[in-house]
């Protein structure tokens, strides 16, 4: 079980502790957990994350190619996970996925905002 994330803050259970999340709404924390922490920030788990905060430093035209690289680099180690479609529109990415035949959908703002999972 994951711990549920809204906006970047844990979601409270209404008793004192914390929701978690289950099934198909674990794998969403988690998507959203690794597209969100950049990559390398854990010095003893150095391919954690993703590097989708360089896309800024690139050039408007390859950041759709990038994106797509970044979201396949970080969600690599998800079992029967499978990344359908990137897009990128202006600062949010989203990422269409299927897992395990159920498909999810995952918002990320680029510039350090809100995260979604659908």
């Amino acid at each position: 079980m994951e711990l549920m994330l809204r906006e970047g803050d844990y979601v409270p259970d209404g008793r004192g502790g914390l929701r978690r999340a289950e099934g198909s709404d674990a794998v969403l924390q988690r998507v959203l957990w690794k597209l969100t922490v950049r990559r390398g920030s854990f010095p003893f788990l150095p391919g954690l994350g993703s590097r989708l905060y360089l896309l800024n430093r690139e050039k408007p035209g390859d950041r759709r190619v990038l994106a797509r690289q970044y979201v396949a680099e970080a969600l690599a180690g998800e079992a029967d996970l499978t990344v359908r479609e990137v897009s990128l529109e202006g600062e949010r990415l989203r990422v269409d996925l299927t897992w395990r035949g159920e498909p999810l959908s995952a918002g990320v703002a680029l510039g350090g905002g809100s995260h979604e999972a659908d």
